[in-house]
């Protein structure tokens, strides 16, 4: 199964792109759009969506995992994140690939095992997961444990349902 992660941003957009093969999990590629801030709101918007859509052409994912938004003291920051985490959301909805939303505690604790680890730990433990990994910056970084913590409970879940309806017949 080919897995997408996104972490959303409005001026960098993380994605990271990895092959799950049972338990086997191996890196494909990362990367991250970016869109400039003296640009206006619609076409840094849609700067992203152009990228990102072109990342899901060139890659193909089957599964998208998603950073859910979590606000912040700015209001203003936060709901521009939202439009960001928006076109997250929108590409893969258009390539019709179902998406997992995880918050960020839940991706650090699954990657990470604690759920307050700072970009440098999760970025460590990528790179543990993913040998010969060569990340493109931290918010690269970001979306492949994103994609890590999407595969892992897309796998244990489809364990669980696979054990529960063996169970039931």
């Amino acid at each position: 199964m080919r897995v997408i992660g996104i972490d959303p941003g409005l001026r960098n957009l993380g994605w990271g792109v990895i092959d799950t093969d049972g338990s086997r999990i191996s890196h494909v590629a990362n990367g991250t759009c970016h869109s400039s801030t003296g640009t206006p709101l619609g076409e840094r918007l849609l700067s992203l969506h152009a990228q990102l859509s072109d990342v899901f052409a060139l890659y193909a994912p089957e599964t998208a995992g998603v950073e859910q938004t979590f606000v912040n003291k700015d209001g203003a920051g936060t709901l521009k994140l939202g439009q960001a985490r928006g076109i997250a959301m929108l590409v893969p909805a258009q390539a019709g690939v179902s998406i997992g939303e995880y918050a960020p505690n839940k991706i650090k604790k699954t990657v990470v095992g604690v759920g307050h680890a700072d970009k440098t730990q999760v970025a460590h433990m990528v790179k543990m997961q993913l040998p010969g990994v060569i990340l493109t910056g931290p918010d690269a970084a970001d979306a492949l444990a994103i994609a890590l913590c999407h595969a892992f409970h897309a796998r244990t879940g489809n364990t669980l349902s696979a054990a529960l309806a063996k169970a039931g017949a």
